[in-house]
């Protein structure tokens, strides 16, 4: 079996367990895995502008605001904006900040007709650390070493 199917089949065992409608979960270093080999696949980074400017960008994604900031008001333009720049026939993977709101995302595309649809488990900054409210120190994209600019 190839690395590209064991990392999707972990995925969807993982989207299973946690009884996601969706196609799969993928760990940070799996959704880079399947963006540098799969030329096809789209990451998708539903954060708002302001959290990309502030805390950093993915490169080569595409950006599409699920909330926008400051009142986090749900963005009317997000399925529109996601058919315009993706085809529902290809793998798509989405991020945010912790994986919530990419989760969101995630589920409005499958609603939408898109058929293979994963999040990003801890999203681009992940979980606080216990002994602060600091992100990206335990897990998530920034937390894994994978490649960020910042803003």
């Amino acid at each position: 079996m190839s690395e590209f199917a064991q990392i999707l089949q972990r995925a969807q065992q993982r989207a299973n367990e946690s009884f996601l409608s969706y196609s799969g979960l993928l760990t940070p270093a799996e959704a880079f895995y399947i963006i540098q080999h799969i030329p096809q696949a789209h990451l998708v980074d539903v954060r708002s502008h302001a959290e990309r400017d502030l805390v950093g960008r993915i490169p080569d994604c595409i950006e599409i605001e699920w909330q926008s900031y400051p009142h986090w008001v749900n963005n009317p333009h997000f399925l529109p904006a996601l058919q315009r720049q993706v085809d529902p026939e290809t793998l798509v993977i989405f991020i945010c900040r912790t994986g919530s709101r990419s989760h969101q995302a995630a589920l409005a595309a499958m609603a939408a007709g898109f058929t293979e649809v994963y999040n990003v488990q801890h999203g681009f900054e992940g979980e606080k650390n216990k002994f602060s409210a600091r992100r990206g120190e335990l897990n998530g994209w920034k937390a894994a070493g994978l490649p960020w600019i910042n803003a």
